[in-house]
């Protein structure tokens, strides 16, 4: 789906900054500081590696780092605020101080948003869409950028029996319901990327579902972002639940590229850039 250059999903407003979709959709680049995330728990809880591996992420195209200090895995144990805060802050700092790329947290906690947004973070990214008021609130008095994703239920209960009549219609409702309130709160869309939550809370036929009608989310007027990286229902659909999942999510991205999503949250930046670079000139040719 071929959208114009000044279409207002390709522009995102952050804290203090503007992003724009270019040719390719931005890359929000994935640094976990955790112990038990499902792709990479465990390798960057070491700040120093955290940051280090943010700075590859930026050497290889990304173009937001997202910075998380609690798993949100099905069935993940929460963690407290403090530890997600002490898990978070030392990598977020000097990131945000070098000013390469935005910082962006994902946290679903408004005393971990505060304190990252304090730290020089431009990006709240909530995968509870900011059900609690308290994030709302945040959210009004400092103007960051939003990701506001659906999810059913919490990470430990998400993926018990998912069920909807339409999941399209219900994730699309929710998201609307959830941008206008914000939008009520005085923020204004622009800074509201909303995402369908790929993976949370759904079945396979549930994600297929989503990314096949994405339009109906572009159609709402705000950035969106598709977070599908590594995820358990690419192996699924290559028959293999244990295999690599990396040149399956690179399959998914130049679809959604295609179809004009704003972001991109990956793993593997530089293979998923390198991708949609040569597919989409070859798709420009061919007036794809």
């Amino acid at each position: 789906m071929s959208l114009p250059q000044d279409h207002p999903s390709r522009i995102w407003r952050l804290r203090t900054q503007t992003l724009r979709r270019g040719d390719v959709p931005l890359l929000m680049g994935i640094v976990n500081v955790t112990p038990d995330s499902f792709s990479d728990g465990g390798r960057f809880l070491d700040h120093r590696a955290a940051v280090d591996h943010a700075g590859e992420l930026i050497e290889q195209g990304a173009d937001i780092i997202d910075i998380g200090g609690e798993s949100t895995r099905p069935y993940a144990e929460p963690v407290s605020a403090a530890e997600e805060i002490d898990r978070v802050i030392p990598v977020i700092e000097p990131l945000a101080a070098a000013g390469r790329v935005p910082v962006s947290i994902d946290t679903r906690k408004a005393e971990v948003a505060r304190a990252a947004l304090a730290a020089g973070a431009e990006i709240v990214n909530d995968v509870e869409g900011l059900r609690d008021a308290r994030m709302r609130e945040l959210a009004a008095e400092f103007q960051p950028g939003l990701c506001v994703m659906h999810m059913r239920g919490t990470p430990e209960t998400m993926q018990d029996d998912p069920c909807y009549a339409d999941v399209v219609e219900e994730v699309g409702e929710y998201l609307a319901m959830r941008r206008r309130e914000l939008i009520e709160l005085g923020i204004p869309a622009s800074r509201i990327c909303i995402d369908p939550g790929i993976g949370f809370g759904k079945t396979t036929a549930h994600n297929v579902e989503l990314l096949c009608h994405v339009d109906r989310f572009l159609e709402m007027g705000s950035p969106v972002l598709i977070g599908h990286s590594r995820k358990g229902f690419l192996g699924k659909l290559i028959g293999d639940p244990q295999a690599d999942r990396s040149a399956a999510t690179i399959g998914v991205s130049v679809i959604m590229a295609l179809r004009g999503v704003t972001v991109l949250r990956i793993h593997d930046v530089g293979a998923v850039r390198r991708a949609l670079l040569c597919s989409l000139a070859v798709a420009d040719q061919l007036k794809l």
